[in-house]
């Protein structure tokens, strides 16, 4: 019962924070400088004045802020983002085309680097000045140091250009004729150094936590215990040191979403990723303002939501907040 209403309560503040970035991503967009009423003319072969008047009033960028701000907000919630000038298609539908590619590339990416980060971690703390400790040390600061386009590119280099191990570019290969698990082999090697090179940041951070959290948890007193009870030390690290080491981590995962998506767009740009942030980076460009409204709204929807499952997830793993009011 305590989780469901701290469900609800969440979720409320939740949907206010949501209404909030809406209203200030629009407000920022508005006092952009330029017009946009210039850029669908110039996509179009330019135009004179009253063509000028016309594309204001047909796209009602003719109207005060405050109408524009309602009828957008009253687009969103019936699920209508607007409709592209440069694509000449409805956001949404182009944001559900691209999102699948996004969504694929960003789970993979953050699973890839909590399961391997906390092992890694788990790993080094049995023996801090280890070998295995240093180099988890040094594999950190270079993956945390390292900018996520850079790596793409060397990655790219190594083991595109020259080993041919891996695609160079793109989601699938159009070459490519079978079955199911035909067509998902050849995404899984398109898939494998966009994945590396998101999650090297990010294996970085959750390997150094959880190598703290793990040396900290490792000198409790129920650890003695289970030592003293003659349990074997893989047992005392993976079946009860492990699960109170993780709430930090899990903590820290979902805070790092909104840079997981961040990182996204840089990393798609490299690999020529079919994703949201390719499409980002194309409507920038092009000044597609309802297109860039529209993923800076699923963007935030998406870092929200991904911050309340967070919450939820870590008062099911810790008894010890699970009765705190939110």
């Amino acid at each position: 019962m305590a989780l469901l209403q701290n469900l609800l309560i969440r979720s409320f503040y939740a949907a206010v924070l949501l209404l909030a970035v809406l209203i200030l991503n629009f407000s920022l967009m508005h006092l952009a400088p330029g017009d946009v009423a210039d850029t669908i003319a110039q996509s179009a072969g330019g135009a004179d004045p009253e063509m000028l008047a016309q594309i204001r009033a047909e796209y009602g960028l003719d109207q005060p802020f405050l109408v524009q701000l309602g009828r957008y907000i009253g687009g969103v919630l019936q699920f209508d983002l607007g409709y592209s000038y440069f694509y000449n298609r409805p956001v949404t539908d182009l944001i559900l085309e691209r999102l699948p590619a996004t969504l694929l590339l960003v789970f993979t990416a953050q699973i890839f680097a909590l399961v391997l980060g906390v092992f890694l971690g788990a790993m080094s703390a049995q023996k801090p000045q280890g070998w295995l400790s240093h180099l988890v040390t040094f594999i950190s600061l270079f993956g945390y140091s390292a900018p996520v386009f850079w790596t793409g590119i060397l990655l790219l280099i190594a083991f595109s250009l020259n080993l041919h191990w891996f695609p160079v570019a793109g989601m699938r290969d159009v070459t490519v004729e079978g079955g199911f698990w035909v067509q998902a082999l050849d995404i899984a090697r398109h898939l494998v150094l966009p994945m590396i090179t998101l999650a090297s940041i990010f294996i970085a951070l959750y390997s150094r936590l959880a190598r703290a959290t793990m040396m900290e948890v490792l000198q409790s007193d129920f650890v003695r215990t289970a030592h003293a009870k003659g349990l074997p030390m893989r047992h005392v690290v993976y079946r009860h040191a492990l699960s109170n080491a993780m709430s930090p981590v899990v903590t820290l995962a979902g805070l790092q979403f909104s840079a997981v998506i961040s990182g996204a767009v840089l990393v798609e740009a490299v690999f020529s990723w079919p994703g949201l942030g390719t499409l980002a980076f194309q409507s920038i460009i092009a000044r597609d303002t309802p297109t860039i409204l529209g993923i800076l709204f699923f963007s935030a929807l998406v870092v929200i939501v991904g911050n309340l499952l967070t919450d939820q997830v870590l008062r099911m793993m810790d008894p010890r907040i699970r009765g705190r009011s939110a």
